[in-house]
């Protein structure tokens, strides 16, 4: 219940006007704004001083130490800001703030897509008048967007640099094959080498044909991170240019479906990869002087040539609502600190973090970095990141699967298109009951995340308990429960919310549970084995009517199942059948989808199935 309690506390809002230029925070009404209070060692004479907890990646630990100490001695407005600096990626920030804001850091680096859910969790501070003056300012576009909801900012970007191009082996790719999917692929072609571009299940990748042929999809929030509208045309003329362009993609022999930067040293190595400047360093030590970086290429549809397009991201500075508004102003100072040209540059020099800051991307040293220059050249074409509902992800990673298994007619893209807009729109058609819904999902039962298998909420008392159908799981598959068919809620290993992926360690049948706790933070997921083997008895027995299966147990044969201490009463009828549905089911004679099974005599019975003739004895 932290969180909640803490946005309770945060919804009277007070502008802050001790700082100059510090804008508004969002705080509770009251408190002495004329020196700090909270979380404070001593205030100081003429200024004001506080203990903060600062999360950012490790690799840019020492760095940030050190400009939160020039930021010390610089600022002119009596601020001393003591930090605890601890290492905690973009990721798992976002993760941890979710779980319990109150324990949160003061500060915290996070990556866009987490905007929408960590200002629902009232995570994020809002910028007052003037720090979002100078967001706006001082960066671009795409990056502006990535902390903007409705018309109101949260947060101050510090990268633009989360988007994609291509890597090239100069050896095998010239500059002027690399400009074309047709010249890539007859590169790769002729020298037995593969193209690794993930577009085959893989939303965030293949949304840039779409965006390239004018197409949009851009979710709209309010005020409040809500999600109430989307605005998409992948299902359109445009959009099916899009989807042959990926078809010839899919289709070729030279393909894989990767961004992993090992593949040019695989077996076969691929001669282009499409990917991020995470991998600028790993790709200049495989290929060294053969490195080639460029923006994405062109393809052909129809003797008309089609500029790729592309997301492109940021990495963000949050701070943490205050409930003693003069700490939240002293932050807010800090975080446009951080976010400036100057430690901008300073993580350009350092980390190769590319920036969002105008002036710095014009820099000669930024310009003439291959990487960033290649996502550079990109920029035109791509679009920013906004905030993105969590069930898009599946959504649309479905096109390039559908894709992958047609045959590339019009009829059968057009098919795959229109299921993806119904499925777009379907979200707000959602009842408050799917919203809460629980299921798994995972690489299980021949599914590729992409399918939910749905939980029942149980009777019993505390948390809220939810139990799967008895599922087929082999050793190694992996899963997860998540909410609402999306992944704004979801849970894996350990009960952490967004953690890791839970593994199968035996064949068997499971039926997964999960426990969750009120406001969500903690769900326990745990694997059940069942001696439940795929054939059950159904029917107007027991006190039932038709809506409950008695697991049947396989016996040692192989094709026996038996339910045994089973009462039975004169008149009463059954049948017996597959995987808790119909499309598999015996009865009288042993004739599948035949007539019921009907009981002779009252007694306590064995029920006996043979699979392999279908035959139902009573014992």
């Amino acid at each position: 219940m932290k969180k909640k309690l803490l946005a309770v506390l945060l919804t009277a809002a007070m502008t802050v006007t001790c700082l100059a230029g510090c804008g508004k925070q969002e705080a509770a009404t009251g408190g002495d704004t004329s020196k700090a209070t909270e979380g404070t060692t001593e205030a100081s004479a003429d200024g004001y001083e506080y203990d903060i907890t600062v999360w950012v990646p490790e690799n840019a630990v020492d760095l940030t130490k050190t400009q939160i100490e020039n930021f010390n001695n610089s600022n002119t407005d009596g601020i001393k800001l003591n930090p605890t600096i601890e290492a905690v990626s973009e990721a798992d920030a976002a993760t941890q703030m979710l779980t319990d804001v109150e324990a949160g850091a003061d500060m915290f680096n996070f990556a866009q897509d987490q905007l929408s859910r960590l200002i629902q969790a009232g995570a994020l501070a809002q910028l007052g008048d003037a720090a979002a003056a100078f967001v706006k300012e001082n960066n671009d576009e795409g990056s502006i967007a990535a902390v903007t909801s409705g018309d109101a900012l949260y947060g101050y970007p510090i990268t633009s640099d989360n988007g994609y191009y291509i890597f090239y082996d100069k050896s095998v790719v010239s500059d002027e094959q690399a400009q074309t999917v047709e010249g890539i692929l007859e590169a790769c072609e002729a020298a037995g080498r593969t193209f690794a571009c993930p577009v085959g299940g893989n939303g965030w990748y293949l949304a840039g044909w779409f965006f390239g042929t004018g197409c949009d999809s851009t979710w709209i929030t309010d005020d409040d991170g809500n999600f109430i509208s989307i605005n998409d045309t992948f299902n359109s003329d445009n959009g099916l240019i899009a989807a042959k362009g990926l078809y010839k993609i899919i289709s070729s022999p030279c393909w894989v479906d990767t961004d992993q930067v090992s593949e040019f040293e695989a077996a076969i190595p691929c001669a282009v990869l499409v990917a991020g400047p995470w991998w600028n360093a790993d790709a200049k030590a495989i290929l060294g002087d053969n490195l080639g970086a460029a923006k994405m290429p062109t393809y052909s549809v129809d003797g008309k040539s089609y500029q790729i397009g592309s997301f492109c991201g940021s990495k963000i500075i949050g701070v943490k609502p205050q409930t003693d508004p003069a700490k939240g102003a002293c932050l807010s100072k800090l975080a446009q600190y951080l976010s400036s040209e100057e430690c901008q540059m300073e993580r350009f020099n350092t980390l190769e973090w590319g920036p969002s800051n105008k002036n710095a991307q014009n820099n000669d040293a930024v310009k003439s970095n291959p990487g960033l220059a290649a996502l550079a050249a990109q920029a035109p074409f791509a679009k920013p990141q906004g905030n993105v509902h969590g069930s898009w992800w599946d959504i649309s990673k479905a096109i390039g699967a559908g894709i992958k298994e047609s045959d590339g007619s019009d009829e059968a893209l057009k098919e795959i298109l229109q299921k993806y807009y119904d499925d777009c729109n379907a979200v707000f058609n959602m009842t408050s009951d799917e919203k809460e819904a629980f299921s798994v999902i995972g690489a299980l039962c021949g599914t590729n995340w992409d399918t939910d298998f749905p939980m029942t909420r149980t009777a019993e008392a505390g948390d809220a308990t939810y139990y799967s159908e008895a599922l087929e799981l082999k050793a190694g598959d992996e899963l997860k429960v998540r909410q609402g068919a999306a992944w704004d809620v979801n849970f894996g290993a350990d009960g952490a919310r967004d953690g890791d992926n839970i593994k199968v360690e035996e064949d068997g049948y499971y039926f997964v549970k999960l426990v969750v706790n009120e406001d969500l933070s903690k769900g326990d997921v745990t694997l059940e084995k069942t001696s439940y083997h795929a054939w059950a008895v159904i029917g107007a027995v027991n006190g039932t009517e038709w809506d409950t299966d008695f697991e049947m147990e396989i016996q040692d044969d192989g094709k026996t199942y038996k339910l045994a201490d089973f009462a039975l009463k004169a008149g009463e009828e059954f049948k017996v059948r597959q995987g808790h549905n119909w499309d598999n089911n015996y009865g009288k004679d042993g004739v599948a989808g035949g007539d019921n099974f009907v009981v002779d005599a009252d007694g306590t019975y064995t029920i006996v199935f043979d699979s392999e003739s279908g035959q139902i004895t009573l014992e």
